[in-house]
C-alpha cells in the first residue's frame, strides 16, 4: 500500500446524467465507499457517451497518477454504450472478445430466458459487444445484469469499469471487486447505517455522538442537519470499514444499538432507515 491515502477519481458517464434525467447516485455512494476504506476520492465527473470526451479524461486521470480510477455507465449493448471504446483509445489498449466475459454474457442470457424476461438466449452481436474488453482487462462478475464490469491494470492505476445502474454497480463493488481492492487499499469491507431522529436540535445530540464516537472509535457517526423548525428530523449516519463486510456490519450495529440507547436515555427516538 502507498504511504499516501489512495487517491481516486470518478466518472460518471451518460448523455441522461447532462440533461437531468436521471440523477447521478453511484459517484456519492463510491465516494462514501472508498472513503471508509482509507482511499480519497480527489476528483469526480460527469461525461457524456462520447469516446473523445471520455478518453481525455480518463488520461488526465493517468496523468494525474491517481491511483483508482472508476467509471460508470456505458457498458451495455446499445450503440451509445462507448465507455470500453473510450478505455481502448486513452490506454491503447484495443478491445477484444474476451472468453470469460462471453461466458459470463452467456450464461446470463440463458438465465433470462428461462426466467422468461427475454424472447432468446443467442448471443446476438449486440450482445457480444458486452463481451469486447480492452486487451489484458479482467471481467467482474455481474450477478445483477448482464454486462460484466471490467478491472484493468495499469502501470501505477487501477481502473474499474463499472455499470451505471446503482444496483449493478453495488453489486460488482462490493462482490468481484472486493478482493482486487482490499489488495490495494487493505480493506474490503464497508457498511453504512442511518438513523432519522425526531430532534430538530443537533446541539442536543453533540454530547451523546460524541460519546458514542469516543466508545466506537472505528465507527464514523455524524449528524447531518439542514434546517431548524418545528418539524426537522435530524439524520445521523454511521459507518465501518473492515477487512470484511460482515466485521465492518459488526461494528456499525454495535455502535447504532449503544447510540440507539442513549437516544432513547434522552427522550429521544430513532428509525432506522435502509443503506443508499
Amino acid at each position: 500500500m502507498p504511504v499516501h491515502p489512495p487517491m481516486a477519481e470518478i466518472l460518471a458517464i451518460g448523455n441522461e446524467l447532462l440533461l437531468g434525467e436521471v440523477a447521478d447516485t453511484n459517484a456519492a455512494w463510491l465516494c462514501r465507499f472508498l472513503t471508509g476504506l482509507g482511499g480519497k476520492v480527489q476528483r469526480a465527473v460527469l461525461l457524456p457517451d462520447e469516446v473523445e470526451a471520455i478518453a481525455a479524461e480518463l488520461q488526465g486521470a493517468l496523468r494525474r497518477g491517481s491511483d483508482l480510477v472508476f467509471t460508470t455507465g456505458g457498458l451495455g449493448p446499445t450503440a451509445d454504450d462507448r465507455t470500453l471504446a473510450a478505455v481502448a483509445m486513452a490506454t491503447g489498449r484495443p478491445l477484444e472478445e474476451h472468453p470469460e466475459a462471453l461466458r459470463m454474457v452467456a450464461a446470463r442470457y440463458r438465465e433470462l430466458a428461462a426466467a422468461g424476461f427475454v424472447a432468446e438466449p443467442d448471443l446476438t452481436p449486440p450482445r457480444r459487444k458486452m463481451a469486447l474488453l480492452p486487451q489484458g482487462a479482467i471481467p467482474l462478475a455481474n450477478p445483477m445484469g448482464a454486462a460484466p464490469g471490467v478491472l484493468l491494470p495499469l502501470e501505477q492505476t487501477l481502473l474499474v469499469c463499472l455499470p451505471g445502474v446503482p444496483d449493478e454497480m453495488k453489486a460488482i463493488v462490493q462482490g468481484s471487486l472486493a478482493p482486487h481492492l482490499q489488495a490495494r487499499l487493505g480493506r474490503a469491507g464497508f457498511v453504512e447505517l442511518r438513523l432519522l431522529t425526531d430532534c430538530g436540535d443537533e446541539s442536543r445530540l453533540a454530547p451523546l455522538l460524541k460519546e458514542v464516537s469516543q466508545a466506537f472509535p472505528h465507527v464514523y457517526i455524524k449528524s447531518r442537519a439542514r434546517a431548524f423548525g418545528p418539524r426537522v428530523r435530524i439524520q445521523i449516519y454511521l459507518s465501518a470499514a473492515a477487512p470484511t463486510t460482515e466485521e465492518a456490519g459488526t461494528l456499525v450495529q454495535e455502535a447504532g444499538r449503544h447510540l440507539e440507547g442513549r437516544l432513547a436515555e434522552a427522550g429521544i427516538s430513532a428509525e432506522r432507515l435502509l443503506a443508499g
